[in-house]
């Protein structure tokens, strides 16, 4: 070989010292892809966070809704299930589950329900459906119930039954729930 061989740019000489050597061309792909994954895995937890808050925020609305429920259902099946030989105790019962405005018309009038249920024949009372209406601004719950009330006739015989549909407010009071307000929707 000669040395006055021409040397060609791209042709690199591993015995000389250059001060302008090639620069190796950019990967991006690794950096990209990195930055992807870490903004596909911050959206994941968002949103698992989100349906974790979501579902917690059912499950407790759902809690509360069952609970207003089951004692609406209770009270209802007690209030509509008349026993004359007992009006006293029924009309304690039904006072200590009131509050607000229904506890005193009650009372105000306690003395005329206990001679009306005294004078009345036995009943049975069956809630038929109930579900909440909406829940109110003080944290009380409007329920709609629909009731049946079975009895039998003068002669002792005939069952009777007759359908009422009521607007019952419910509200927790501490730990216990009581009625606020009852409306017999006709």
């Amino acid at each position: 070989m000669s040395p006055r061989r021409k040397v060609d740019d791209t042709v690199r000489d591993f015995f000389t010292v250059s001060a302008t050597e090639p620069k190796a061309p950019r990967r991006w792909g690794l950096p990209v892809s990195a930055v992807l994954a870490f903004v596909v895995a911050v959206a994941a937890i968002v949103g698992s966070v989100f349906m974790v808050v979501e579902h917690t925020n059912l499950d407790r609305s759902e809690g509360r809704d069952a609970a207003a429920l089951f004692y609406v259902r209770g009270f209802m099946t007690d209030y509509t299930s008349l026993d004359p030989f007992h009006a006293n105790d029924y009309a304690d019962r039904v006072l200590a589950q009131g509050t607000g405005e229904f506890a005193k018309s009650f009372k105000e009038k306690m003395n005329e329900i206990v001679v009306q249920v005294a004078r009345a024949e036995p009943t049975t009372g069956v809630v038929q459906e109930a579900g909440v209406q909406r829940w109110n601004d003080n944290g009380s719950a409007d329920v709609l119930v629909a009731a049946t009330v079975k009895t039998t006739g003068p002669d002792g015989k005939t069952p009777i039954e007759s359908g009422t549909r009521w607007v019952v407010t419910t509200i927790e009071e501490g730990q216990q729930w009581k009625i606020s307000q009852l409306i017999q929707v006709i």
